[in-house]
């Protein structure tokens, strides 16, 4: 199946990887299995997967230290994480965000509920949806080709969320947009996330940027929302 997209399942409890590899597999994936952080690192690194969903409570090193471990590695900084966790509470989905995740699914989970957020987080990284290879705002370059984004010639690593939202920001400046209108344009209509996800990935995007002195494209605009602006 090489035109089936791959989805490494990282969990430890053998019934509910089982039952996730079987909806994944009906849904037309091609899957591979990890019970633990250290065999899901060598098989992400081996097989390459289009996307990871993570159980948050691993045996050993937890999923959380695994996926702060993805975002800095070069080979797998860009693959898409979900997150499986029992932990529902709004601290902890935020702590699963800073981490590296994606998204958030709160167990217990529709098994189809769950394909149509890997669906959806898969369209989120379909190139064919973005149309200019190249787009440059000032000192701020994104080449979609090579999935490279440049500030002033420096390269700043962004994980797949923060690449689609600095992609949308550059095609859309100085236009205040809401956390709602962010959610469907970046995470897409299909995907229900809590509007404080804009926020966390906005704090991440703007750490990452803030080495490079250029943060301040970002703008919060109090009781609205958030504006590029890279004059």
């Amino acid at each position: 199946m090489e035109d089936a997209q791959c989805i490494l399942v990282i969990e430890d409890e053998a019934a509910i990887r089982d039952m996730l590899s079987f909806t994944l597999a009906a849904a037309h994936y091609t899957v591979i299995e990890a019970p633990n952080a250290e065999q899901g690192w060598q098989l992400l690194l081996e097989h390459q997967p289009d996307c990871v969903l993570l159980d948050w409570m691993l045996p050993g090193v937890s999923g959380v230290s695994l996926a702060r471990r993805i975002r800095q590695h070069e080979q797998t900084r860009t693959t898409p994480i979900i997150m499986l966790t029992a932990k529902g509470e709004e601290n902890d989905q935020v702590q699963g965000f800073e981490a590296g995740a994606d998204d958030y699914v709160v167990k217990p989970f529709s098994p189809r509920a769950l394909v149509a957020r890997v669906q959806a987080i898969l369209r989120r990284q379909s190139p064919d949806k973005m149309q200019s290879e190249l787009i440059q705002t000032g000192k701020l370059k994104l080449d979609l080709s090579s999935y490279r984004f440049t500030v002033d010639g420096q390269e700043v690593k962004l994980g797949p969320t923060e690449f689609k939202l600095v992609h949308f920001f550059m095609t859309h400046p100085n236009r205040v947009y809401t956390r709602l209108q962010l959610l469907d344009q970046v995470w897409g209509e299909s995907v229900v996330v809590e509007e404080r996800t804009v926020d966390v990935h906005i704090r991440r995007l703007r750490k990452l940027l803030d080495p490079v002195n250029a943060a301040d494209v970002i703008q919060t605009v109090r009781g609205a929302g958030y504006r590029f602006s890279a004059e």
